[in-house]
């Protein structure tokens, strides 16, 4: 991967988030806490996990190893973690412009919240995120079709196709 690939991943990662947060706005407070089975119990609750563990990332690929996730995760609205997101994705552009490809082989040093170490390519890790906000994105469509609404697509091809 080149960091113009991982730029471009990252683009398509806010593309997507975008659909997916425009979705959920378009649901009532009842049905945005409700109770729709996935890894996490409501559509807010799982872009709340999106969102946090976009910002936990990009952290720990600037050196710090959080303990645990920010209490706003829970507890924010659909509006504040949109906001949020704005600000993460603002932060990540930054970061990212100022890589190169050698940057990418470079290991990561973090640990988990329980504590285990890791070392890890930056490039591996940028894979990660956008391959895990990719896998819940997927559960907030499937949340989304169990309360009645119709999820947007966000399929990576999609998104190229819009680029051409």
């Amino acid at each position: 991967m080149t960091i113009d690939e991982a730029r471009e991943l990252f683009a398509y990662c806010a593309w997507a988030n975008a659909r997916v947060f425009a979705a959920a706005e378009a649901l009532t407070p009842e049905q945005l806490s409700a109770t729709a089975a996935s890894s996490f119990p409501s559509v807010r609750g799982t872009l709340g996990h999106i969102v946090g563990a976009e910002w936990i990332w990009l952290r720990r690929w600037r050196g710090e190893s959080l303990t645990a996730a920010p209490a706003w995760v829970a507890e924010s609205s659909l509006s504040e973690l949109r906001g949020r997101l704005a600000t993460l994705q603002a932060e990540r552009d930054e970061y990212l412009a100022r890589l190169t490809d050698d940057d990418l082989e470079r290991a990561v040093e973090y640990r988990t919240f329980s504590g285990q170490a890791y070392a890890d390519p930056l490039g591996s890790l940028l894979r990660h995120v956008v391959n895990h906000s990719t896998y819940h994105r997927g559960q907030v469509a499937t949340q989304l079709r169990q309360l009645g609404a119709t999820p947007p697509g966000t399929d990576l091809i999609a998104y190229l196709r819009l680029r051409k």
